[in-house]
């Protein structure tokens, strides 16, 4: 079995040592300062208490992940007894650079040094290593202790060991990796993910339909279908001749932005983020944002739930 360190302990790091405490493993978790690490193992904690309520745990296996979760301000005693080290700092391409030229000289050859980046380069973040084969990107989805997915993206010289590693400690933690065979920017989830986004910024910049039918388009058709089959099974099913042909008709429509639309570039500037900030596309207040962040991880919980058989009440 792996050991696994875990470096940074924010928004993904925090969530992806207690996926991986979760399935027995035991996991070193590392953060800059100890405020740092007083967040991220109360936001772990809040995540613990939510599976618990939950029915997804019991009071003795939340005990037992917190048992598997040791925490550190140092790098270097993190990594000192990982065999298979997990990068989770910002997404910052000379951070990471720097943060993995450190860990090739503090690990053995064969520990598996993987990046949480969500899109930057492994060839470029292993690029000061001098044993970049054992460089691998595993892409969590945020939350990482709830989405199944994980990206493992190879390098130009990432070693088919690293990766059936990184898939057999992936299968351990009850994740679903795949493997994207060449680095490509957005890898394989985001590319997907963003051009659906673009077309939805075109169709509310052309007036064609209001953010609310743009969501519910989504949320009460696509996304439900989307679970069951993804988008070429779906062509399947309804027929290639049919999808092949609208494709022929409809690609020529769609949207070929190469940059944000207006109405989003407008609201970044005006500094209207979203959640975050109170206002985006829509307003979120306190209980808008409640209400709507509990709902999407119910729904969440619920898919968890059903892949590991715990019965629905």
């Amino acid at each position: 079995m792996e050991k696994v360190a875990v470096l940074g302990c924010g928004t993904m790091g925090h969530s992806i040592a207690l996926n991986a405490a979760w399935a027995g493993i035991s996991v070193t978790m590392q953060g800059i300062s100890e405020a740092d690490l007083d967040q991220g193992w109360t936001n772990m904690l809040k995540k613990l208490q939510i599976m618990l309520n939950n029915n997804i745990l019991s009071d003795s296996e939340a005990d037992k992940i917190k048992e598997n979760i040791k925490i550190t301000t140092s790098v270097e005693e993190a990594a000192e007894q990982a065999t298979f080290v997990i990068e989770a700092v910002p997404e910052d391409i000379n951070l990471k650079v720097e943060l993995f030229k450190k860990l090739d000289s503090l690990c053995g050859a064969n520990v598996i040094l993987a990046s949480n980046t969500s899109g930057l380069s492994p060839t470029e973040i292993a690029s000061q290593t001098a044993h970049p084969e054992r460089t691998v990107v595993t892409h969590f989805w945020n939350p990482a202790h709830l989405i199944p997915l994980v990206e493992v993206v190879r390098g130009e010289k990432t070693s088919d060991e690293a990766v059936e590693r990184a898939f057999e400690l992936l299968q351990q933690m009850k994740k679903k990796p795949i493997e994207v065979k060449k680095e490509v920017p957005g890898f394989v989830g985001n590319r997907l993910q963003y051009a659906l986004f673009r077309e939805a910024q075109y169709i509310l910049e052309e007036g064609i339909a209001s953010k609310e039918d743009i969501d519910d388009a989504v949320t009460f058709g696509i996304g439900r279908r989307l679970p069951v089959s993804g988008p070429l099974m779906s062509a399947d099913m309804g027929g290639l001749d049919v999808f092949s042909a609208i494709s022929d008709y409809l690609f020529q429509h769609l949207s070929c932005a190469e940059e944000s639309l207006p109405t989003l570039k407008n609201l970044v500037e005006e500094k209207k983020l979203g959640d975050k900030t109170g206002e985006g596309y829509y307003k979120w207040d306190e209980a808008f944002s409640k209400e709507y962040n509990q709902k999407r991880e119910a729904e969440l919980i619920r898919f968890l739930k059903k892949d590991l058989g715990i019965e629905q009440k």
